[in-house]
């Protein structure tokens, strides 16, 4: 198997150093190249495609999620993963409404780092139910800012409709096949062709998508956030 192919975007020097060692340790990816700022971030995804990157969102120059932003723009291969000191909504929300798969708090168990760092490489996201919500009050308060459009998208079934309104509520897909009473890999198919007829490429951005298309209800958001607060809300 392909070992999973990492670029660590920090400022910190020791951080990079500590990142590099969980990863090249873990037997099932490696280290790619490092960069100090944003602006080295953006120009080494283009030029290494890694896998993930490991983007430390508070940097001098550009900041993390600028630099998010742009190698969204460069590539639709690289995934990113939001590195913060400081889990807030100010920090997070951001960076995956910059295009950002998911978020890490640096003070994260490393095992916690590299299966999150593994859910992004395969297309998943991790993301706590908590930011979640915070995505989703971001959203509904700022609506304009987004501009994520499909022209013409195939319609959802009513499953499919199901569970993305069951992604709106901060579920995972354990959750929701419990729920809507499917199996676990019946949620994750509906979920894939939901991304395809939309055009995106993870859970927080069909989230994106459905609210700032008007297509799931809001309603009370107390349903959110209300369970676990770990690094990675797993698929």
């Amino acid at each position: 198997m392909q070992a999973i192919r990492v670029l660590i975007a920090d400022d910190e020097k020791l951080v990079r150093h500590a990142l590099r060692i969980f990863v090249d340790t873990s037997g099932d990816m490696e280290v790619v190249g490092e960069a100090t700022d944003g602006d080295e971030a953006v120009a080494l995804a283009a030029q290494l495609l890694p896998d993930v990157v490991l983007m430390d969102l508070q940097m001098p120059r550009v900041s993390g999620i600028e630099a998010t932003r742009r190698i969204m723009r460069v590539t639709s291969e690289v995934r990113v993963l939001a590195v913060t000191t400081f889990s807030t909504e100010r920090h997070v929300v951001p960076a995956l409404r910059a295009g950002a798969s998911g978020y890490l708090v640096k003070d994260t168990d490393p095992d916690d780092i590299l299966n999150a760092i593994r859910e992004v490489a395969a297309g998943r996201s991790a993301m706590s139910p908590r930011l979640t919500r915070d995505l989703i009050l971001s959203l509904r308060d700022n609506p304009a800012e987004e501009s994520v459009t499909v022209a013409r998208p195939e319609p959802l079934t009513p499953r499919e409709l199901s569970i993305v309104k069951a992604i709106a509520h901060g579920r995972s897909n354990a959750e929701i096949a419990r729920e809507l009473h499917l199996a676990e890999p019946t949620v994750k198919a509906n979920l894939g062709r939901v991304m395809s007829k939309w055009g995106v490429r993870d859970r927080v951005q069909v989230l994106i998508y459905a609210i700032t298309n008007n297509l799931v209800e809001l309603g009370s958001l107390d349903s959110c956030g209300h369970r676990g607060h770990g690094p990675a809300d797993r698929e």
